[in-house]
């Protein structure tokens, strides 16, 4: 049975653009110099002009003549392999992302009003750039080095192509046994077959492994231990392309060795990765809120707790609820089976002060068909599976070509 009331969360598209070069417009060596080093640090391979490159005629004034530090600009250009435009290339309003230095700024404000332009200088006392920043219409002002990190994420964005970031669904277990890890695994391999771009997220260091639930343990690609060490950005395709890839979605686990502690800085840039690529990412959860586990929570667009149809289970998913509620934005209830007693499932959900996402009856049959190697929500005509894609056409909108 499925709960009304589930508003669209959004379907999640694919990338706006599919990579892209920035365009640099600067006279500063120096400036250049550190523009370059970023640009490579993303991954990226960008046009440098002296000016905007439909108006410059090749000079830096429109006038087609050079300014003073056009050679400085062309040397350090050509430590990096990139040469100076004379015109041609990217322009103004086809570039995906514009960085202007603050030198160059004045040349640019008979430009075209359009996003994705960026003020970088090195001169934090300059009181005049802000108002500079407002004549062209730029998004910030970047201070080097202290801006470093956010303008390497920008232009990564833009080799990435960043579009609009997947759907993120968590599902955690309301008291032990709950289902929750079987749940999570047929979101994801539901996800996967309606065509969207799925992750599978194993969130729990002592679940037993989701790779081993969809019958991949052996499968190559990298698991948690590798991303334990993760600082910072993590390439959202170098993500995706590493890790085992099984029944048509990608699946982040843990190997049979050793427990690794997850810091929280590694789970938050690994989310943040699975998530700019679109589509859709599901996180399996532990049922203790410890630090890695609140950086995911604060990530996802929506939890689902599973609780099973039994008093005892109800009053354990209480405690649960109040700790993930403290941090989760949007969490409700799927309930697992008939509670006796005369308790429906809202009223569970009204016991719980979590709105219901709906119920899932026991399936006869299921842990037989998961012993014998078919993964859960393989078998379409199932309740799980019925669940998860009454899920899915909710929360994505309308599903095209759910397989059985």
């Amino acid at each position: 049975m499925e709960a009304g009331g589930i508003r669209p969360l959004g379907a999640p598209g694919g990338p706006g653009f599919v990579g892209g070069r920035p365009l640099i417009i600067t006279e500063d060596p120096l400036l250049l110099d550190d523009l370059l080093r970023l640009c490579a640090a993303a991954g990226a391979e960008p046009h440098v002009h002296h000016a905007v490159p439909e108006q410059s005629g090749g000079g830096c004034d429109g006038s087609g003549g050079r300014g003073a530090g056009s050679s400085g600009v062309a040397m350090e250009a050509g430590r990096y392999g990139v040469a100076v435009a004379a015109g041609g290339g990217v322009g103004w309003e086809s570039a995906p992302l514009v960085l202007v230095g603050d030198d160059a700024a004045r040349r640019v404000r008979g430009a075209p009003r359009r996003g994705g332009v960026l003020i970088v200088g090195r001169d934090s006392d300059d009181p005049l750039v802000w108002q500079r920043a407002v004549e062209i219409g730029a998004e910030e002002v970047l201070r080097l080095p202290d801006a470093e990190s956010r303008l390497v994420d920008r232009i990564a964005d833009v080799v990435e192509g960043a579009g609009k970031p997947a759907l993120a669904v968590g599902v955690i277990g309301g008291s032990g046994g709950a289902g929750a890890s079987t749940l999570a695994c047929a979101l994801a391999l539901r996800a996967a077959r309606a065509g969207e771009r799925t992750i599978l997220v194993d969130g729990d260091p002592l679940g037993g492994g989701m790779d081993v639930l969809l019958g991949g343990e052996s499968a190559e690609g990298l698991r948690w231990p590798d991303f334990a060490g993760s600082r910072g950005r993590v390439g959202a395709g170098a993500l995706e392309e590493s890790l085992p890839e099984l029944h048509a979605l990608r699946v982040l686990s843990w190997d049979r060795g050793d427990r690794v502690l997850v810091p929280p800085a590694a789970m938050r840039s690994v989310l943040a990765a699975a998530r700019r690529r679109g589509g859709v990412v599901v996180v399996d959860l532990p049922r203790r809120v410890d630090e890695a586990v609140a950086e995911a929570l604060a990530q996802l667009d929506l939890v689902l707790m599973v609780v099973p149809g039994e008093l005892r289970a109800v009053a354990a998913a209480g405690r649960v609820a109040a700790g993930v509620r403290m941090v989760a934005r949007d969490v409700r209830v799927v309930v697992r089976g008939r509670c006796p007693g005369g308790l429906d499932a809202e009223a569970v959900a009204g016991l719980l002060g979590v709105p219901l996402a709906g119920e899932v009856p026991v399936e006869v049959g299921l842990p037989g068909r998961v012993a014998e190697g078919e993964p859960p929500g393989g078998h379409g005509r199932g309740a799980l599976a019925r669940f998860c894609d009454g899920f899915w056409r909710r929360a994505l909108g309308p599903v095209q070509g759910v397989t059985a």
